[in-house]
């Protein structure tokens, strides 16, 4: 956590709680079809293009910015799916603050690996982070409430 802090100490209770929440129910948990797996440069790709098709949005020009590789394809459309589906059902998610924090998932996952770590060294942070946040399953067998509330 303390590598991750500084990507997001700028973020606002709002932008934290988003950045959880992309996190904990897109990033951690997504699986890219085939053999290929999730690294940081597909989060990065994902998270810029994102950001910038929300940024270009905002200035008033509708343009679809999007990543290279397939799995960082599949994550985005994930992502913008998510986005969608919260405000469906009455969530109020702002363009602007998305962008914020997509760029703090884009300058974490850019940045925050050591050198001798590798190319999947955020994913496994994210995977590490989630396993110690999410609360202990129901023997019920009834899914777990959210603890992430969005104003």
């Amino acid at each position: 956590m303390s590598r991750l802090l500084p990507t997001i100490r700028h973020l606002t209770e709002q932008q934290y709680q988003l950045f959880f929440l992309l996190l904990h129910t897109l990033i951690a948990r997504h699986k890219p079809q085939g053999l290929t797996r999730l690294v940081d440069s597909d989060i990065v790709e994902a998270a810029a293009a994102l950001a910038a098709t929300l940024e270009t949005a905002a200035r008033g020009v509708i343009y679809e910015h999007t990543p290279q590789s397939p799995p960082a394809q599949a994550l985005a459309t994930e992502m913008k799916t998510m986005l969608a589906q919260m405000r469906e059902q009455g969530t109020v998610v702002h363009d602007r603050e998305t962008a914020i924090v997509l760029r703090a998932i884009e300058q974490g996952a850019r940045e925050v690996k050591a050198p001798d770590e590798g190319d999947a060294a955020y994913v496994g942070r994210i995977a590490r982070l989630v396993q110690h946040t999410q609360p202990p399953q129901s023997t019920t067998g009834a899914a777990p409430a959210s603890a992430l509330i969005l104003p």
